[in-house]
């Protein structure tokens, strides 16, 4: 297997997506048919579906928060921190998952680009997001202390934006890493490269010059578009993929 070389004038930029929990055993909560508990995902996934019934929202998310709980990160999670301890400033993790497993890892430079499980907001005022592990009873649709209006997970669902500033941290990084006069290196693990905007980095990394690896069980949907393809298990090949110099 190739190895990637982690010195000190690489700068690493890594995604992961859904293939990376699911090592770890995160409940999908998703049957092949696409619903949960013969909802349409969208049901509990959209705002929509939380101005239409808050309460099955909250099932939803109470059963996701449990179930997440439950699990441990694994060792590609683990991989990842030692990366990030080597390189410090010049690393950064973007995720597509929700379950929380990098920085319960120990990862601390982290863009969760969908959101965090653990975090909840207030559906009507400016409140900021704050950390809520609860697994709230059935039935129960949880108020702000601030204004009193509805309390919603910190996803972000079907039909919303990603959040503006956290896609600026990583251009930001990317445009510094681009013009270091070191190494430019883009890692994407355990995602499909279906959704976008996380789907398009790899090309924007590429046109920057930078150097491109995918790591990911099944073919990715832009698998073409990387300089070094690994087929496998995240948490079997990233303990192994990097050499620290």
């Amino acid at each position: 297997m190739d190895q990637l070389v982690l010195d000190s004038k690489t700068w690493l930029l890594v995604l992961t997506g859904a293939g990376v929990s699911a090592e770890s055993g995160v409940p999908t909560f998703r049957g092949m048919d696409g619903l949960w508990e013969n909802h349409p995902i969208e049901d509990v996934a959209s705002p929509q579906g939380f101005t239409k019934d808050p309460t099955l929202v909250w099932r939803f998310y109470s059963q996701r928060r449990a179930g997440a709980s439950a699990v441990k990160p694994n060792p590609g999670h683990d991989a990842l921190v030692a990366w990030e301890r080597h390189l410090g400033d010049r690393f950064l993790l973007a995720t597509q998952n929700v379950d929380g497993l990098h920085r319960r890892a120990g990862s601390q430079r982290v863009v969760e680009m969908h959101g965090n499980l653990f975090k909840t907001r207030c559906s009507k005022c400016s409140r900021a997001p704050f950390e809520d592990t609860t697994v709230y009873p059935e039935g129960t649709v949880p108020t702000c202390d601030s204004c009193g209006g509805r309390l919603r997970p910190h996803i972000v669902w079907f039909g919303e934006y990603l959040d503006p500033a956290d896609m600026q941290r990583i251009e930001d990084f990317a445009l510094r890493g681009s013009t270091s006069g070191g190494r430019f290196v883009f890692l994407a693990a355990g995602t499909s490269g279906l959704v976008y905007p996380a789907a398009g980095i790899v090309n924007h990394v590429s046109e920057a010059g930078g150097e491109t690896w995918l790591v990911n069980l099944d073919p990715a949907q832009n698998t073409s578009k990387f300089d070094n393809v690994i087929t496998g298990k995240s948490g079997e090949v990233l303990p192994k993929l990097a050499k620290l110099v």
